[in-house]
């Protein structure tokens, strides 16, 4: 297939030449100014593989990409072993980006009417807020690999774009217990086992670096603690066929989003449930289909001290679930469409602003001073609270659709559409 000539049908009818040859001008310079996709290298240089064998473009996983993964960054031959790494080159990777974006968002903003030259803010209306200009994005610091035969790990520091930098992920994984690819175990932060990932996602601006339905809230809903997209702290068992083409996960998580030193509710956990099915399409490729659920419980009240809740004090438990279908289909060798769906309902508790009294901002500061329900703070489902007459159960369905299509490694058309009903 030619790109240039539905690209001149286009130009034909919908923009002028001068526009045209602006495009035209950007695109050879896109191209010509790309450079091989680059994965973690050492794996690359230890198994003398090109990056996309692995990789559709980095850091977006192929089927075998996904497969190496699954064995423990392994391929199950004898250069498994770290020592056929050399030991002269540290394997590592940096990811930050400098960039120009444009980013354009819907949200409230506060309306003013002015009387006698004293503006006072009479209420909130939605505004289109549009933002333009050269930035930065954090900092990824990866590495990881083999310490030995079927025992790997993966570390990665990450920063935002001021250097404030946090651990990302850090874990150890015990690969093919008793030589059996059924029996594999991970301890540490991790990310969920989600088929689209949201850690390997494409687009990095503040509002498109992240997927809505794994992280939608209805809204005056307190429960953070069920987001799949975030990477979560957790003991995890995976299994899989030789093949991999069966796939199976179960991970045991603390109820607390990921944040660290049990800042939130310390005695509260949840569960996070794959499977998923492949199979051969034959010149159209290997397709997957699967399922998650997520279903926990997490303190919607902290004991205080001074009216101040005291970090990882949390109590009263309340419920949470989410659960939904994935799909990954391929439509020859270059289209996919990646889809998943949710079904998310909280406890009427949750649905009232109880359960993130301490409101954390992920890395186990917090956002809010005061007691709770003043100053921005969420309230605490203290003794002898009671719900409001009519309190029912946020419940909702989403949607996510992502279609890529990978004319190369360094050339990607990339459409998300998402969507989220609260029923």
């Amino acid at each position: 297939m030619r790109v240039s000539s539905p690209l001149q049908r286009c130009s034909q009818s919908l923009f002028p030449p001068s526009l045209i040859a602006a495009l035209l001008l950007v695109i050879s310079v896109v191209l010509s100014c790309s450079q091989p996709a680059s994965a973690l290298p050492a794996f690359a240089r230890k198994y003398g593989l090109r990056c996309s064998a692995c990789h559709e473009s980095w850091p977006m996983l192929n089927y075998f990409g996904q497969k190496f993964k699954d064995n423990g960054y392994q391929l199950m031959n004898d250069r498994d072993s770290p020592i056929w790494q050399n030991p002269s080159y540290w394997p590592v990777t940096f990811r930050i980006t400098p960039i120009w974006h444009r980013v354009s968002t819907n949200q409230n903003v506060d309306t003013y009417s002015t009387v006698n030259g004293v503006s006072t803010i009479t209420g909130t209306a939605i505004e289109r807020i549009t933002s333009s200009g050269f930035d930065l994005s954090g900092l990824d610091f990866h590495t990881g690999g083999t310490l030995n035969k079927n025992v790997s790990f993966y570390v990665l520091p990450s920063s935002d774009p001021t250097g404030a930098f946090h651990f990302e992920q850090v874990f150890g994984r015990l690969d093919n217990v008793l030589n059996s690819p059924w029996l594999n175990i991970k301890l540490g932060r991790f990310e969920l086992d989600n088929l689209l990932s949201e850690k390997r996602i494409l687009t990095l601006t503040g509002n498109g670096g992240i997927y809505q339905t794994y992280h939608f809230i209805p809204q005056g809903d307190g429960n953070i603690f069920g987001q799949i997209g975030d990477n979560q702290f957790g003991l995890e068992y995976m299994g899989h066929s030789a093949d991999d083409r069966t796939r199976i996960s179960a991970s045991l998580l603390s109820s607390n989003d990921g944040n660290v030193n049990l800042s939130l509710g310390s005695n509260s956990y949840t569960g996070f449930f794959t499977g998923s099915q492949a199979f051969d399409a034959g010149r159209l490729g290997v397709q997957r289909l699967g399922f998650y659920a997520m279903a926990g419980e997490a303190a919607t009240y902290y004991r205080t001290l001074g009216g101040i809740p005291i970090p990882g004090s949390g109590i009263d438990n309340k419920g949470f679930s989410r659960e939904g279908f994935v799909g990954q289909f391929y439509l020859g060798q270059h289209f996919d469409l990646q889809v998943v769906t949710q079904h998310g309902s909280d406890n009427p508790w949750f649905g009232q602003g109880y359960g993130n009294a301490v409101a954390t901002d992920g890395n186990g500061g917090t956002t809010c001073v005061g007691q709770p329900g003043t100053n921005g703070c969420p309230p605490d489902n203290t003794p002898g609270t009671t719900l409001p007459a009519g309190a029912r159960s946020p419940t909702w369905n989403g949607a996510t659709f992502e279609a890529h299509y990978i004319y190369s490694p360094q050339l990607i058309f990339i459409g998300r559409y998402e969507l989220e009903r609260v029923s």
